[in-house]
């Protein structure tokens, strides 16, 4: 420790650069600093260490990829390579080479398991986190091929039954493929299924290839070997891939004897392959007669998953179950637009693969846990009434806290504590369940952990009183004392308040309110010192900063935390600059990091919207609607031209999660000690004559279920109705149909409904 603290390390680092020729890296350091407030965490290493393995894996594409072109690469290679194509990338001086255009993928799964599979928008299929992928091809005997990859359209959709499928159809050149992909369960064990059928025209062959690759890039495949009498595939001497009938030929390939696909008409064959370099590729042809169809299915044995790294939950573990069972407590949506009803459907499957025990933001780039990802997950999780699944997501979150009362996924992101306090006291007021003493001694230690925080309420700067400078969450920009953050902060202070006075323990309640008043004060005083040049009264993204796309950050204010009126004119002034200046065809479009169209964020500016009573919020979610991929999701952001994700998982649950918030509150959401019934309910919908409904679906005051009733030829009135369970005493309810009279109903009983009369003209 010495040696470390008197050696003149910067001297050493600085001379040994300079004389290579290289810019001195603490100067560099030092001025990128300067960007960002002054901050304890420069940056999480946890994420500075993913993205050092995400860039490694990109430096390893640009060693490989642009010097093979000849290969049958991934979808995403195809396009992003292609210089005739809207998703050509340059790739000068791009030291990595990433999927910037097309980062779409579909995981299948089944409850309870951490197995994830994914299937990329033309079939391919990886069986397992970051592995090698299965693709299908067909070719006939005059050389013509049909290679999804390089199809420029093709049908994707989900079969969203007790299995869960992923099927994707392509044609090309007289022939047709479609495969499906799910996991299916059995006595000795999951299984992967891989089901393909080729019909074509001329006679050929149905290839299953074996591909070192997958929707991120090269992934290794050193070893493969075939046995013929049990028709199985082992790759790397550890995964089996298992088919039904034998391939009528097998070949492979090594690196330097370039892709198998080049080698599929050769009379010798081989069964096995070892390559020093890890690109071996194979392939298993099964012939098929002209004017005919042939089907195959190969199934890869899935393997327990390795005990976790951080110690074992004291909770009892979320159990496996089939897809009914997982799906029991689900509010049903009816609407009259399939499509919005499918991603509805879809979405609560995603939240459901996502919670397999612990919780992870996606099934590839983000398998791995956010507080922030999951509260957003736990609330979506109670907007489709899955309550048992959010209490369990719920009841795990100690597990992270450090002994200060941090909330600790990533360092220097100071919104995890308030958002868990949020979530905790959410679930308590929609459930009437108290937290026990396990989870509310961990609250307890959060609240406290925001109020020591705090810098001190004086000094004179504008951000006195708030929270110091952050990381936040990344797409907000450098470090700095993001509102976002505050806010998050305030409403933990508020909920750790309500939480105590509800456990009988009212001094500490009067302790955390207070608190929760002085912290207020503080972002009030730091709101009233900005400068608005334009004359506008907005919230930026921090208090020093001009607005900017960051101000996205401050809309939580209005959604979820509704610590402002519906028509607070600061954020009514927040919304229309970002309205303004930051969307792309009705899509909140974020400059920074993401540098795509942002459906969950998007979601965020419509939930503000629908709560100010702004007809504007339903573009919005048309548009969320229209960028979702086929199989009914979405990335974190989406390309404005491609169309294909740009940033982040490529199934994303976040996303997923607003969107079932969102339609949500299109039938039912709170507002002070009122319940708003149908204020979201779009025109088309009404116009389509079908009835709608929502329920039952956890509200503050107790389960209800909204419908709809379709209106008589003649009528001039529209049938809402509801039943309930109310905690305690009926809330107000206020029925805000679109196009007709408002109606207030102060003593609503657990049923009833009222004829809402149609606006004249």
């Amino acid at each position: 420790m010495m040696m470390q603290k008197w050696f003149p390390w910067r001297y050493v680092v600085t001379r040994l650069a300079r004389s290579h020729g290289f810019l001195d890296p603490l100067t560099l350091y030092a001025r990128l600093q300067r960007f960002a407030q002054p901050s304890e965490v420069s940056e999480p290493v946890e994420l500075l260490r993913a993205g050092a393995v995400f860039h490694a894996r990109g430096l390893l594409n640009s060693r490989v990829l642009q010097h093979n072109l000849d290969w049958v690469w991934p979808y995403w290679v195809e396009r992003q390579f292609n210089p005739a194509d809207v998703s050509f990338v340059p790739r000068a001086f791009s030291l990595t080479h990433i999927n910037l255009t097309h980062r779409n993928w579909t995981a299948v799964g089944l409850p309870g398991r951490k197995a994830l599979p994914i299937i990329d928008p033309r079939g391919l299929l990886t069986p397992f986190w970051d592995s090698w992928s299965i693709d299908v091809w067909c070719i006939d005997e005059n050389g013509q091929t049909l290679l999804p990859c390089r199809v420029t359209g093709a049908d994707q959709w989900q079969v969203m039954d007790e299995e869960h499928t992923v099927m994707t159809r392509t044609d090309d050149n007289g022939m047709q493929l479609e495969t499906g992909c799910r996991m299916v369960a059995g006595e000795h064990g999951d299984r992967i299924r891989l089901t393909a059928r080729c019909s074509m025209d001329n006679a050929g062959w149905l290839v299953v290839a074996l591909r070192p690759a997958n929707p991120e890039g090269v992934s290794f495949i050193e070893h493969v070997q075939f046995d013929e009498p049990t028709r199985t595939w082992t790759v790397n001497d550890e995964n089996t891939v298992v088919f039904d009938q034998a391939p009528d030929e097998h070949h492979a390939s090594r690196y330097h004897e370039g892709d198998v696909f080049v080698h599929l008409r050769d009379r010798i064959q081989a069964d096995s392959c070892r390559c020093p370099v890890g690109l071996v590729t194979a392939a298993a042809s099964f012939k098929v007669a002209s004017s005919t169809s042939r089907s195959i299915s190969l199934d890869i044995p899935v393997k327990p998953a390795p005990p976790e790294r951080r110690p074992v939950s004291p909770r009892t573990p979320w159990p496996t179950q089939a897809w009914v069972t997982a799906l029991e407590q689900q509010a049903q949506l009816e609407l009259p637009d399939a499509r919005l009803k499918s991603l509805y459907d879809a979405a609560v499957r995603t939240l459901v693969l996502c919670t397999p025990d612990d919780c992870h933001a996606g099934p590839f780039t983000y398998k791995r846990y956010w507080y922030r990802d999951a509260v957003f997950i736990g609330h979506g999780l109670l907007s489709a009434g899955l309550i048992d699944r959010a209490r369990h997501l719920i009841n795990r979150f100690p597990e992270r806290q450090s002994h200060s009362g941090y909330y600790h996924s990533q360092e220097g992101e100071w919104d995890a504590n308030g958002e868990v306090l949020w979530l905790a006291d959410r679930f308590s007021q929609m459930t009437g369940e108290l937290p026990d003493s396990q989870l509310w001694s961990s609250l307890s230690k959060a609240a406290e952990w925001i109020q020591r925080k705090r810098l001190p309420d004086y000094g004179g700067q504008p951000h006195e009183g708030l929270l110091p400078a952050g990381f936040s969450a990344e797409h907000l920009g450098p470090n700095d004392h993001y509102y976002w953050d505050n806010y998050w902060a305030l409403a933990g202070l508020h909920s750790a308040a309500r939480l105590a006075a509800v456990l009988g323990k009212e001094e500490l309640a009067e302790h955390h309110e207070e608190q929760a008043m002085l912290f207020s004060a503080a972002i009030e005083r730091s709101l009233q010192k900005l400068s608005h040049t334009d004359g506008r009264l907005a919230i930026p993204a921090a208090p020093t900063r001009r607005l900017d796309a960051g101000a996205i950050g401050s809309v939580v204010v209005a959604y979820p935390l509704q610590l402002c009126a519906p028509d607070d004119e600061r954020l009514l002034g927040t919304l229309e600059y970002l309205l303004k200046n930051c969307f792309h065809e009705d899509g909140f479009f974020q400059d920074m990091i993401h540098s795509g169209v942002n459906a969950y964020l998007t979601l965020h500016v419509a939930q503000a919207l629908l709560r100010s009573g702004d007809e504007r919020f339903a573009a919005l979610l048309n548009e969320v609607a229209h960028i979702a991929s086929p199989a009914g999701h979405w990335p974190e952001a989406v390309h404005p031209n491609t169309g294909g994700g740009c940033m982040g998982d490529g199934h994303h649950a976040w996303a997923a999660a607003e969107w079932i918030s969102m339609l949500r509150n299109c039938f039912v959401r709170e507002e002070s000690e009122s319940l708003i019934l149908a204020s979201g309910i779009l025109p088309q919908w009404l116009d389509a004559g079908t009835e709608l409904s929502l329920g039952m679906v956890p509200t503050l005051f107790g389960d209800s279920r909204i419908v709809i009733l379709p209106a008589n030829a003649g009528d001039s009135g529209r049938e809402v109705k509801w039943e309930a369970r109310w905690h305690g005493k009926a809330p107000t309810l206020e029925v805000r149909l679109y196009g007709h009279e408002p109606v207030v109903i102060h003593e609503a009983g657990d049923s009833g409904s009222v004829i809402c009369t149609r606006i004249a003209g």
